[in-house]
């Protein structure tokens, strides 16, 4: 007689184990991926060291031969036992033999990277490029404060007293637990991050450098400027933040709002919905709607979303430039609220996770004196035409200057200095965050070998990137090569308030989306469970179908359906919830595959055992697939994380019971024709032993 046989191992099973680790391997690899690429200090390394290899950099116009390496400093310079932190260091070698002097490359924010810059091709012709590493933000140790992002995705709004506590709590229990770590937060401020500069300058071997700095990292060039004067060339800033500019103020942002609402009084487009765009600015903030339908406004985040919205004249930061910003508040005048949710919902989804809140907060305090007169002043509501809710939003409502521990530079330059460094300031007359008007007054007497640039049509920095590349490169390259300052690649941007695609069409494309998703998952669901009720199981390639693929569109109707929740009776639940996302796409995923994998003739507590463990595992599989990459992207790991792991437990299940019948092949294949033949004849089929806990396959 035969030996006992068992199918537990198939070759569709031995398939669908493949594609399951295959999908596994690849969960794993984004999780070590995700964390690779961290600096740390050498062995027995010292304070000026500079380690470098050969590398290559990516660019707008491909790769660069680069250096790569590692620079050792001291984390506070101020005390002679302090330890060791590493920064990462990046030089893209000019492309000429005879390169003249570098130009260093400083990143806004704050709280941003600075080893970022696919524009270092349009300057590598002539010069190496440098980027080195911000203390706090790509170094061995990184100010991260997940106790404020968690404030921020709870928020019920942005810009409120509530919020403001929780912020203020959220700093100073990061500030608390990173001392506790061994950080000393003394060591983190603008004259020591310049004195990284100067170290890797002086590592390097160079003797004199050039600045290319925008945004907030021109407050580093300043100090720089200001600090080693000897060591600099020639500078240029993009976007100027002279000192007390990390507040912003609302008599200057009413001023840049008043410029585009000269700009709609000149096209009929925008002057027929409005005939003063200043006046509609200010009744709407005054009573910006809750709801868009159903869905929940949260005016705080509409108000900054507004703000940072309306500091980009162009389409380089869409969808939240000025003119799609303009356009959803015409729209919310005339009742189409649709805008303004879309503004409150990116700014929920954007800014917790757009900086590493401790170094922002570091960085601020630089300004700690002008904020504390700031908030104290009972005048600064007055004659807004939005509100101050860029400062109320970095400030935390001034309680940051609370939260966050006072840093012993912070005070040393919070005025301005003279400089006779060759300098260039570049900014956009519609800048916003920050006024070239500003600089002019603040910053430019006080270099006497200053020239200053101001760019019509323009916003931010953004725009200068983006807007004309040739222009602005020879704008840069010839001022940085002979000190001359040549505008005439430039043509005049012309702002046109209409725009192509609107906040509002982007806002009723989300809803829309959600909507189907979700209508699509629960139906597929639906009618799923009513097939395999009318006949008892799925057809197997119909089957396979749901269980390899379609169980990630659920997956992501599923993603949709809680997110749709949370916006309308959940103010206070992250979107990128972590429990969100794991219910909304596993629950789902775990019933579908569940479904597909069911048939009439299992034994009930085979089905009830399938159902629990295709569930438990979905919910298991979302959770690790979600974290094994950061951002949104995490929703589409979290689905396949959930697929994988909820077949590799129906198929467990189908393996261990199997093997437990052990049924002997020549009865296998009776049993088989037994049942085939009673199909074709009508005859009632066998039903399984009451000793089988299940007849499967897979």
């Amino acid at each position: 007689m035969d030996a006992p046989a068992t199918r537990s191992f198939t070759p569709a099973r031995i398939a669908a184990l493949a594609l399951i680790a295959l999908a596994a391997l690849g969960l794993v690899y984004l999780r070590a991926a995700s964390g690779s690429g961290s600096v740390a200090v050498p062995k027995g390394a010292h304070a000026g060291q500079l380690t470098l290899h050969s590398c290559s950099y990516g660019t707008e116009h491909g790769s660069y031969a680069a250096d790569c390496g590692t620079l050792v400093v001291p984390e506070n310079r101020h005390d002679p036992h302090s330890r060791l932190i590493a920064l990462p260091v990046k030089r893209i070698r000019a492309l000429t033999a005879h390169p003249g002097a570098p130009v260093f490359r400083l990143q806004g924010g704050p709280g941003l990277t600075n080893m970022d810059f696919a524009d270092a091709s349009r300057y590598a012709g002539g010069r190496d490029v440098v980027l080195v590493g911000y203390r706090g933000v790509d170094g061995s140790s990184v100010l991260d404060c997940p106790e404020v992002v968690s404030a921020m995705k709870h928020a019920r709004d942005l810009i409120g007293p509530a919020y403001f506590d929780s912020a203020e709590r959220g700093f100073a229990s990061c500030a608390h637990r990173l001392r506790e770590e061994g950080v000393d937060l003394a060591g983190y401020s603008l004259p020591e991050r310049v004195d990284d500069l100067e170290a890797a300058r002086h590592a390097l071997g160079y003797r004199k450098i050039d600045l290319l700095s925008e945004s907030a990292g021109t407050r580093t060039a300043l100090i720089y400027a200001w600090r080693h004067p000897r060591s600099i060339h020639r500078s240029v800033m993009v976007g100027v933040n002279p000192p007390g500019t990390f507040v912003w103020y609302p008599r200057t942002t009413d001023e840049q709002i008043r410029k585009y609402s000269a700009l709609c009084a000149r096209q009929e487009s925008c002057s027929s919905r409005t005939s003063d765009l200043a006046a509609t600015f200010a009744a709407t903030s005054r009573n910006i709607p809750s709801h868009w339908g159903f869905l929940r406004i949260k005016p705080g985040n509409a108000r900054v979303g507004t703000f940072f919205g309306l500091m980009h004249s162009t389409d380089a930061a869409s969808p939240i430039s000025a003119p799609m910003t303009i356009d959803s508040w015409l729209a919310a005048a005339h009742g189409d609220a649709s805008g303004l949710w879309l503004l409150s919902t990116l700014s929920q989804l954007a800014f917790p996770d757009v900086q590493v809140k401790g170094d922002a907060a570091a960085v601020a305090r630089t300004d700690a004196r002008y904020a504390r007169r700031f908030f104290a002043s009972e005048r600064r509501q007055r004659s807004l035409l939005v509100g101050s809710p860029g400062s109320d939003f970095i400030w935390a409502g001034g309680r940051l200057l609370d939260g966050w521990p006072a840093n012993p530079d912070e005070n040393e330059y919070g005025r301005v200095q003279d400089s006779k460094v060759d300098t260039l300031l570049i900014g956009g007359n519609l800048d916003l965050a920050t006024p070239p008007q500003t600089a002019a007054r603040k910053l430019l007497p006080h270099l006497p070998n200053g020239r200053q640039v101001i760019l019509p049509g323009l916003g931010h920095t953004d725009d200068f990137w983006s807007y004309e590349p040739r222009a602005s490169s020879h704008l840069v390259n010839t001022y940085l090569d002979r000190g001359r300052v040549d505008t005439s690649l430039y043509t005049r941007n012309h702002v046109d308030l209409k725009p192509d695609f609107s906040q509002t069409r982007i806002a009723k494309i989300v809803l829309a989306t959600l909507l189907g998703f979700a209508g699509l998952t629960i139906l597929s669901l639906l009618a799923l469970a009513l097939r395999v009720r009318g006949r008892g199981s799925l057809g197997r390639w119909s089957g396979f179908a749901i269980r390899s693929l379609y169980v990630l569109v659920l997956g992501l109707g599923g993603w949709f359906l809680g997110v749709l929740i949370a916006l309308t009776a959940l103010p206070t639940v992250a979107l990128d919830s972590a429990v969100l996302a794991g219910l909304s796409i596993g629950l789902p995923v775990g019933l579908g595959i569940y479904l597909a994998w069911y048939r009439s003739e299992l034994e009930p507590q085979a089905k009830a055992i399938g159902l629990a463990g295709s569930l438990a595992a979905a919910l298991v599989g979302a959770w690790l697939g979600l974290h094994s990459v950061a951002g949104l992207f995490g929703v589409i790991t979290a689905a396949i994380g959930a697929t994988a792991a909820a077949n590799l437990t129906l198929l467990g299940l189908d393996i261990a019971w199997d093997h437990r019948r052990r049924i002997p092949v020549p009865e296998r294949h009776v049993l088989l024709e037994e049942e085939a033949g009673d199909r074709r004849f009508g005859r009632a089929r066998i039903r399984p032993r009451a000793d089988d806990p299940a007849s499967t396959q897979s």
